[in-house]
Parts: structure tokens; C-alpha cells; sequence
């Protein structure tokens, strides 16, 4: 079980890999969201949002104005860290149930194209 902090590294390094995607598919792909990454074997939720400029770094803050995240991830803190780090393919984690994610079926076409 990976700690809270490697976590939130991971996250980190999340979002410098958004930064980095060329600017033209940032801004054809992307949409605002706010979107929340739920580790289930730790308990802790992170919340974020992605936008066509990027995407901001992830709290553990809830969103101050009350808002329900539009695209909910759930995994493992390790399968969190495998993701990030090359180790796991997102879509045969999808496909085998470790990775969980609770989105409108055009978000989901969208972030295939990005992840």
C-alpha cells in the first residue's frame, strides 16, 4: 500500500505529463471538468480539475462551492503509482476492474484520446 504522500507525488507527476501534451490536442480534447481520484484501500480522495490550458495540481480539498466532481476515479494508492509510472495500461485495468471510472460516455472518449 503506497503512502498518502507517494500519492500525491504521483498525482504531481500527473499533472507536469498534462502540461507537456502538445497544445493543439489540449485544446481539442479537452473540456472543463472537475474530477476526483478515489483510493479505496487508503480512504483518501483527491480533487482536481482539467481545463483546455491544463490541469491544476489535485487537493484534498473538496471543491469550496460545493460541486459534485463530473469525472470520478476509484483504484488502489498502488495501482495509482503503476499507472503513473508506465507500469499498468489503463485500459486492461479498466477491463479487469482495478481501475473504476465514473464519467459521461463523451468524457470518456475524450480522456481515451489523452491518456
Amino acid at each position: 500500500m503506497a503512502s498518502v504522500e507517494e500519492c500525491r507525488a504521483a498525482l504531481d507527476k500527473l499533472v507536469e505529463r498534462f502540461h507537456e501534451l502538445d497544445e493543439e490536442i489540449r485544446t481539442k480534447h479537452v473540456v472543463e471538468r472537475t474530477l476526483s481520484c478515489r483510493l479505496s484501500d487508503i480512504g483518501v480522495v483527491f480533487y482536481g480539475r482539467i481545463h483546455p490550458d491544463g490541469l491544476d495540481p489535485f487537493t484534498e480539498s473538496p471543491f469550496p462551492d460545493g460541486r459534485q466532481p463530473e469525472i470520478r476515479l476509484t483504484l488502489t494508492s498502488d495501482d495509482l503509482l503503476r499507472l503513473v509510472n508506465g507500469e499498468l495500461d489503463l485500459a486492461r485495468a479498466l477491463l479487469g476492474g482495478r481501475v473504476k471510472i465514473d464519467a459521461s460516455l463523451g468524457d470518456l472518449l475524450r480522456l481515451r484520446r489523452l491518456l
